[in-house]
């Protein structure tokens, strides 16, 4: 766990320090920051979606994943949730606000190294690629809590709950987890970080944060794959 622990703790700090140099930061390099993040969030997501889905054997399942996700989304209203408790704990109405949480959700957790990591340090005892994740977390919440406030810091608890769920899970899940998994999670998470580009440029507004239960499709159907083979 002291990979998970390095790798929160430097997202709480860099998301206290970016929110402190952002009242030191005028309107004018505030939008240019936001652009800047939009625009990154479109290539990273564009990237993820390329290297991946020419990969896949399974090329409806990630679009199956999204309007099922996207349904069981909507029905909790976990978007309308989110809103109300970031802005509760930024202290404002900044309609941004939600946008940025969403960023620094899908960064920090859906990456390959969030997700081997927590696996590699649990079953190896080697927490090498959470460290390296910790400096790169660590960077990426300054820069988007400078842009977005305090907010951010919010990501720190959804990414502990997440890596200390696959680190306690990592016996269960590694049997399961295969390049084919984490394809299709990076496929999804890059339509999703694609989606929140767009809503960060206000190009159009998507619900990105109701899409999320999308990933958990994926890692369902690997799971259970075998079992149903069993009855083919």
């Amino acid at each position: 766990m002291l990979g998970t622990i390095v790798n929160t703790s430097t997202i709480i700090i860099g998301s206290c320090i970016g929110s402190i140099l952002k009242k030191g930061i005028k309107e004018n390099y505030k939008s240019i920051l936001t652009q800047s993040i939009g625009l990154v969030a479109i290539s990273l997501g564009i990237s993820w979606i390329v290297t991946n889905i020419s990969k896949s054997n399974e090329p409806l399942l990630f679009i199956i994943s999204l309007v099922v996700g996207g349904l069981i989304g909507e029905f909790i209203n976990i978007e309308g949730k989110v809103g109300k408790l970031s802005s509760r704990f930024s202290g404002n109405k900044e309609n941004n606000i939600i946008e940025g949480l969403t960023t620094a959700v899908l960064l920090f957790c859906i990456g390959t190294m969030s997700i081997l990591g927590p696996m590699e340090s649990a079953l190896k005892n080697d927490n090498t690629l959470l460290f390296i994740n910790a400096l790169l977390d660590g960077i990426t919440s300054l820069i988007l809590a400078s842009t977005f406030g305090i907010g951010i810091i919010l990501s720190a608890i959804v990414l502990f709950l997440w890596q200390t769920l696959i680190y306690l899970s990592a016996q269960l899940i590694a049997p399961f987890v295969t390049t084919e998994m984490l394809g299709q999670i990076s496929i999804i998470g890059g339509i999703l970080i694609f989606s929140t580009g767009i809503n960060i440029l206000e190009i159009k507004k998507i619900k990105t944060i109701n899409l999320l239960p999308a990933l958990i499709i994926p890692v369902l159907y690997y799971i259970l794959l075998p079992v149903l083979n069993l009855f083919r």
